[in-house]
């Protein structure tokens, strides 16, 4: 048998604005949206902007253009309307019961992207309950009975419980279940990390698209997921390479950040986000070429600062300088952006020259010591090479002279347990 391919839904964008917002950049988002729609298996037929004094609390848009809207629709076949900006759940069940048919915004078509993207367990769970989240404020008496869909929780109903509360419920339930599983899963990460200690770890965080998992293949030779789409992965990859010195080190691939990321789906991704959170060092990857890449970068330096790693030492890398019609630009952004790196990933282009960066901050982040382990002490010689880097060992009469290398989160770890091994200069 054959499968029969599904139309993709005729779909129209809207983006609604105060008076006074900057015209082009509203533009630009919308633009976005249409390539999240399309993401999303969508066919864009029609784009509406709109300017009001003030957002419409009941529509979000004026009556005047709810009217205009529902012409197009019918005229173009229209079945699905998505906003650019969070609706509230009153704005959204006022519009699909004025325009009837399906309304979604910017934080609904996001989560049906990452739905479509989650292949392992973990990215399952963390999407459905973002979903979950998403839903609850949303329910209406049109919902269908979540005991359906949710099957094995069954439709316990307390005394005088109507259906939306009954429904409620069970999603309160389900998001309890998902919270309990993840957090199962963030201890067993925990626990894998925990081997990581000793090799200098940096993190790709960048906007979506930006291009992270190319230089992660470039830097790294392995076979890594490559899609010219938004959320091509959830997953974070972990890969190990070699910095110039032959020193070992951890490089993760993040999941991509965006403009008007939804907060609850950021908290969702906690666990896979905490690569970034505990690498030494966070590679900060843009896309040079696109026209707003100033915007992109602070939309990811927002979501750091929610995420409480903004503080942490960052290289600013500026991708795909090879699509650039004019290279002089470089110059005026490495002033506005001191110590960038500029390189084109799908080419090589000054590869070494990032790695030597990544180098310097790597070596920079720790310190060397010299130490001496007589043999009666051997048990710590153990414990010495599971949490540092030994760069060099002699084996002598008495014991081993070690050269090591302590990261600095593990220095008051290091004097607690092996200061007294010091070699004193």
């Amino acid at each position: 048998m054959y499968e029969v391919e599904k139309a993709a839904e005729k779909t129209m964008l809207i983006s609604v604005n105060v008076k006074g917002t900057n015209r082009e950049e509203a533009k630009e988002h919308l633009e976005e949206l249409a390539f999240l729609v399309k993401t999303a298996g969508a066919d864009v037929v029609y784009k509406v902007y709109q300017e009001l004094p003030k957002l419409n609390h009941a529509t979000c848009i004026g009556s005047g253009k709810i009217k205009e809207i529902k012409e197009i629709i019918e005229e173009k076949e229209i079945t699905l309307v998505v906003f650019d900006d969070d609706l509230t759940p009153m704005q959204n069940r006022n519009l699909v019961r004025e325009l009837n048919v399906k309304v979604l915004d910017r934080s609904g078509i996001i989560l049906d992207i990452f739905a479509s993207r989650a292949k392992t367990q973990e990215a399952k769970l963390q999407v459905e309950l973002a979903q979950l989240q998403y839903i609850l404020p949303r329910l209406t008496r049109l919902w269908t009975h979540l005991s359906k869909q949710f099957g094995g929780i069954g439709s316990l109903r307390g005394p005088g419980e109507t259906q939306i509360e009954t429904d409620r419920r069970l999603i309160r339930e389900r998001i309890q279940i998902f919270k309990e599983k993840i957090k199962d899963i963030e201890i067993q990460k925990t626990q894998q990390r925990k081997g990581r200690d000793n090799f200098p770890r940096f993190a790709l965080i960048g906007y979506t698209n930006a291009g992270k998992s190319t230089l992660m293949k470039t830097i790294t030779n392995e076979a890594v997921y490559i899609e010219d789409q938004l959320f091509a992965t959830l997953d974070t990859t972990v890969r190990a390479f070699e910095l110039p010195s032959g020193t070992v080190a951890l490089l993760s691939d993040t999941v991509g950040f965006i403009r008007k990321l939804p907060t609850h789906l950021i908290a969702s991704f906690r666990s896979t986000l905490a690569e970034a959170r505990e690498a030494d060092i966070l590679v900060h990857v843009i896309d040079i070429s696109h026209p707003s890449f100033r915007e992109q970068i602070k939309a990811v330096e927002e979501t750091l600062d929610y995420l409480k790693i903004s503080d942490k030492p960052t290289i600013m890398v500026f991708n795909k300088i090879d699509l650039l019609e004019d290279m002089e630009i470089t110059t005026a952004i490495a002033k506005e952006y001191p110590n960038s790196v500029f390189i084109g990933a799908k080419r090589g282009i000054n590869i070494s020259n990032l790695l030597t960066v990544f180098q310097t901050l790597a070596d920079k982040n720790c310190s060397e010591l010299q130490l001496f382990i007589p043999y009666s002490d051997t048990q710590v010689l153990g414990k010495i090479y599971d949490k540092f880097e030994i760069i060099e060992r002699n084996d002598e009469d008495d014991g081993t002279r070690l050269l090591i290398k302590v990261k600095e989160e593990l220095l008051n770890y290091f004097n607690n347990y092996f200061s007294n091994y010091i070699i004193k200069k």
